[in-house]
């Protein structure tokens, strides 16, 4: 079949359009850049490869925080409305959307991203469109029948986990499963063409909508029925997908002149469906088992610990509102760090590709050693902070929940100490990943998901333990896979860390941050009486104890900040103030 004919077929259907940026200049092929290593001593094209991959992620990793920030806004006046019970509805329909949403479009945005971006890098914008085609049919038809699943069984799921209440929240959510096979295939293609931006805009809008109608229709609500306000609030994220997927289509339409530029230039290459098909599994199917660990483990919790805390003696209702403390009270507070951990594993991957495929040892074990540094200069103060300023921080943010607020105190304590060890398992993963080991990351969380099934199963049992057992089962979870993934480093990459460096040191910094915070929240507090002023002063004042004590104690170099947003003119901040030389 010849270019014109191709072009004829394509134009049949309703296509996807290139971002003009692109279009004078394909996207490069990033595997195929790590298996020519002679490209790599071509300083001009890494250079321009390495910029264009921090902008990106750059980019990504602004929607992620101001994502975090809406979603913090969406929960804490949620909590404030409709407390633990009301949360008990909303958390439990979450887990059961993200199973499903992992199994329809997991794998998806990137099996796209890596299909369009090889053929666009060879001039075959022809195959590129039609792989986003097929791609875009076959997440539909794994997504319907998801949809269709969740929503017409909403009832049995909810029984199935013990929580008869959270049936209206689960079919209010499963719309969304309607919406996103367009938004992961769309999301995909940008990606694959190097431009991140409508991924970031269509993210930021997702969330903007996804606050306003949750809230709008949980206020409607929350005095008559908490079900059907837990439902409203779970029906925002549908209205999101909704938001994002039209943002998208609108980005895509502007390009449609471009499209047709690159498809009139296109090469010819013979590719049958079926090669693509294949092609298309077997890069989905593994990222799709990975994925669904998480939030297999998230219904784990939903289903384990409502059974096991109604089997020892509680009742339901009051099961109902310790499972809500942890999903409306702490979860909001505890995953805000995760986005600067996405952000650092993705600036690692591609570093330490490059390191272990020019056989450079020196610099892979560097590469590993700064970033698990990085991580741990941000996770570990993140985590004392959380743990110290636990009981002022919760009284604050769920005021008109004061009790229920007092009694998430420990839950988050213990979470927070998860923040340290999901970031050396997600740092650690990134690294096997970036090795060619993309396997065993999964195998490692998957072992980690049994620990902490024994352990919730066991703990949650003891009334002394009760929920707090599942947050006890989620920190060792992480703890074990972050093991079994620096095992598989040492073996395979032979790799050789200074745990001085890397561990001790940002610890006694952070530990020093901590007993500060301690003394100026109780000082300020015994000044002003104000729990608002205590709290935002002690954070401030942390914040600057640690600043001069990370650089005084030199638990990090110019090097360490590479990797950070904006690293490099902190640590020239550092240099005028003498903290560092």
């Amino acid at each position: 079949m010849d270019k014109d004919n191709y072009r004829e077929e394509l134009n049949k259907q309703s296509g996807m359009e290139t971002p003009a940026h692109d279009a004078e200049a394909p996207a490069q092929d990033t595997e195929a850049t790590i298996q020519e290593p002679e490209l790599l001593n071509q300083e001009p094209e890494v250079s321009k490869a390495a910029s264009t991959l921090m902008y990106g992620a750059t980019i990504l990793a602004i929607a992620g925080i101001v994502s975090k920030i809406f979603g913090a806004i969406f929960r804490i006046p949620l909590t404030n409305m409709i407390g633990a019970e009301g949360q008990a509805y909303y958390g439990a329909a979450y887990p059961v959307y993200q199973d499903f949403y992992v199994i329809a479009t997991a794998g998806f945005p990137v099996a796209i991203s890596r299909m369009v971006s090889k053929r666009i890098a060879q001039g075959d914008y022809i195959n590129a469109e039609k792989s986003y085609r097929l791609a875009l049919k076959a997440t539909f038809v794994i997504s319907f029948i998801s949809f269709a699943i969740c929503f017409f069984g909403a009832k049995q799921i909810s029984f199935a986990i013990g929580n008869p209440g959270a049936e209206a929240s689960i079919k209010a959510i499963s719309i969304a499963l309607m919406f996103t096979p367009f938004v992961a295939s769309l999301r995909g293609y940008f990606q694959g063409n190097q431009y991140m931006m409508p991924t970031g805009v269509s993210q930021v809008i997702e969330q903007i909508v996804r606050v306003i109608t949750g809230l709008t229709i949980a206020y409607l609500f929350f005095r008559t029925d908490l079900r059907l306000a837990a439902a409203g609030a779970t029906f925002g994220a549908s209205a999101g997908m909704i938001a994002a997927m039209i943002v998208l289509f609108i980005i895509r339409f502007r390009f449609r002149a471009q499209r047709e530029a690159n498809l009139a230039k296109s090469v010819v290459v013979e590719e049958s469906t079926g090669q693509r098909l294949r092609e298309l599994f077997r890069i989905v199917v593994p990222i799709t088992i990975g994925s669904l660990i998480m939030p297999l483990m998230m219904t784990i919790d939903a289903a384990l610990v409502m059974r096991r805390l109604q089997a020892t003696g509680w009742s339901l209702e009051k099961s109902q509102t310790l499972y809500g403390l942890i999903s409306g009270f702490c979860d909001p507070l505890v995953n805000m760090p995760v986005i600067f951990i996405d952000a650092i594993c993705i600036s690692l991957l591609p570093a330490v590709t490059t390191a272990f495929t020019l056989h450079n040892k020196k610099d892979l074990d560097g590469n590993v050693r700064t970033g698990l540094k990085t991580m741990m200069i941000i996770a570990i103060p993140c985590s004392v902070g959380l743990i110290v300023l636990a009981r002022p921080i919760l009284t604050l943010l769920y005021f008109r929940k004061i009790d229920e607020a007092m009694m998430a105190v420990h839950l988050m304590q213990i979470l927070s100490i998860g923040v340290i060890t999901l970031a050396i398992m997600r740092t650690l993963s990134a690294s096997l990943q970036g090795i060619g080991k993309v396997d065993l990351p999964v195998i490692n969380l998957f072992i980690g998901s049994i620990v902490k099934i024994i352990l919730t199963y066991v703990l949650v049992g003891i009334p002394a333990i009760n929920v707090n057992g599942a947050a006890i089962g989620t920190v060792v979870a992480y703890l074990t896979a972050a093991i079994l993934n620096y095992r598989g480093m040492r073996k395979n990459a032979d790799l050789d860390l200074d745990f001085g460096s890397v561990f001790v040191r940002p610890l006694l910094a952070s530990a020093i941050m901590g007993v500060s915070a301690i003394v100026f929240y109780k000082i300020m507090f015994a000044v002003v009486h104000s729990n608002l002023i205590a709290t935002a002063i002690a954070i401030m004042g942390a914040v600057i104890v640690y600043f001069v004590m990370v650089f005084k104690l030199k638990a990090v170099t110019r090097e360490d900040m590479a990797l950070v947003p904006k690293g490099d003119l902190i640590y020239r901040i550092a240099v005028k103030l003498h903290l560092a030389s």
